[in-house]
């Protein structure tokens, strides 16, 4: 579903497909999401979502609740998602990367968002293609039925083509991965897909296992992350949340 959502598996975990269930401590400096933060340099404005970002600088203020058009209509109630369903105040800290904003959504850096939420820790090689990146950004965060962590990231791109052309190396890149369960890393394992939707799920070693759900709508791509115990159980509510999803991202 900040999912994402990392140079590592661990802040894959953290930005995109999980978030703490108990407060960090506070901390007068965090690694910031780069949207909040003050550039030390001239504007560069990247063109490879699949390269990673810059370092980002320290936060000084919580992230916005929108990001340009993209506000709360855009990312999915619960009551779409499911029964049982509910946001959650993400309140971030040192180790998230992020200053909470007392809300259930906030502004992502384009860049960093799109890049976090591609496989990272594959055992096998990915392909190197380039990846647009996105105008916007905006996550929102999530409690599932069973009171895990969940998160859709919204990401709106300049135009239909470059949205789809991400949606694509997106599941290249997924499928790409592997299924098979590799002694460190991450493991994918796809469940469905069609030409606008699809779904799979990630499995960290030593770590939980989320399925995902991710679509593509005009301008927009969503990537929903839920924490799961039971893939094969989840697989109609991927079907069923899919094209929910998608009518809600883009209007």
């Amino acid at each position: 579903m900040r999912l994402a959502l990392a140079a590592g598996v661990a802040l894959a975990l953290t930005t995109f497909a999980g978030c703490a269930d108990d407060p960090p401590a506070a901390s007068p400096s965090v690694t910031a999401d780069p949207s909040t933060a003050a550039a030390s340099a001239g504007p560069v404005t990247p063109t490879d979502a699949g390269q990673p970002p810059e370092t980002p600088e320290p936060a000084t203020a919580p992230p916005p609740a929108s990001a340009g058009p993209l506000g709360s209509k855009n990312v999915p109630a619960p009551a779409v998602l499911g029964r049982g369903w509910k946001v959650y105040a993400d309140p971030g800290g040192a180790e998230a990367g992020f200053l909470g904003n007392g809300t259930w959504t906030r502004r992502r850096d384009p860049h960093q968002a799109a890049y976090e939420a591609l496989p990272i820790g594959c055992a096998r090689p990915l392909p190197d293609t380039a990846l647009p990146v996105p105008r916007y950004a905006l996550q929102g965060s999530y409690r599932n039925p069973r009171g895990g962590p969940a998160q859709v990231l919204v990401l709106r791109f300049g135009s239909a083509g470059q949205a789809a052309s991400y949606f694509t190396g997106y599941q290249v890149r997924m499928a790409a991965c592997g299924a098979s369960g590799a002694a460190q890393g991450l493991s994918v394992q796809p469940l469905w897909r069609t030409a606008e939707a699809a779904s799979a799920v990630r499995k960290y070693t030593g770590a939980e296992s989320f399925t995902e759900v991710s679509a593509v709508r005009g301008a927009t791509v969503a990537l929903l992350a839920s924490s799961t115990t039971d893939p094969a159980g989840d697989v109609p509510w991927t079907r069923s949340t899919a094209p929910r999803l998608a009518a809600t991202i883009n209007r």
